[in-house]
């Protein structure tokens, strides 16, 4: 396609220069959207400008980017481990809206999906579904690091990374598990309740633990 990159194979996965193309734009809009998120939207405008706005985005592209990206790669490393052919495609209007609903306050971030083609069981759809879930658990546990050691080095951004990775990531674990609709949660479900019970609560826990009873990703320098 005319204005795609050329396609590369990285670590063992062929990505076509579309689907890196699509990565790129959903990392950069999402990255966008929760940096305006977190600063409250427009009202946070001044907050954002006195920050410098590259700090607060980058912060935005390591945290929710990151989250977003490991998320839909790991649905692209279980389907070729299935044999599918299996390429990420994003959703710009989608992306739209998420970058608009963030300037209003709140966020919808549906950027896209990973799109496999070939036959499969419903325990190997359940198994792609569930992949992108868990990376984001177990990415909580990566960004913990930084949140205990911002504060030893006295870092206020090095501990906002820390906690904002571990606030986004435990909530796109349960925002996706939900059964509704295109999201995994319907997938994982349909596979095995038990499975799908079982990490839709423990990541709702960890929401509600971490995010709404803890305030963790909110507050900081920015």
């Amino acid at each position: 396609m005319s204005g795609a990159p050329q396609g590369r194979r990285i670590a063992g996965l062929y990505f076509s220069g579309t689907e890196i193309r699509d990565l790129l734009v959903a990392w950069l809009a999402l990255g966008v959207a929760f940096t305006l998120f977190f600063v409250n939207g427009t009202a946070g405008f001044d907050r954002l400008l006195a920050a410098g706005v590259v700090p607060p985005l980058l912060v935005g592209l390591l945290t929710a980017g990151v989250a977003f990206l490991l998320h839909e790669i790991a649905h692209k490393v279980v389907a070729v481990h299935y044999d599918q052919v299996a390429e990420f495609r994003a959703d710009n209007g989608m992306l739209f809206i998420a970058v608009m609903s963030s300037l209003l306050g709140f966020i919808f971030a549906a950027p896209g999906a990973v799109h496999h083609r070939g036959r499969l069981t419903p325990k190997e759809h359940g198994h792609i579904a569930l992949a992108g879930p868990v990376v984001n658990l177990l990415l909580t546990l990566a960004f913990l690091p930084a949140l205990l050691l911002g504060p030893v080095v006295g870092s206020p951004v090095i501990t906002l990374i820390g906690s904002r990775g571990i606030a986004i990531n435990v909530f796109l674990a349960a925002f996706n598990l939900i059964p509704y609709g295109p999201l995994d949660g319907k997938t994982v479900m349909g596979w095995s309740k038990g499975v799908w019970a079982a990490s839709f609560a423990l990541s709702v826990v960890l929401t509600v633990a971490l995010v709404f009873v803890g305030g963790l990703g909110f507050g900081g320098p920015f």
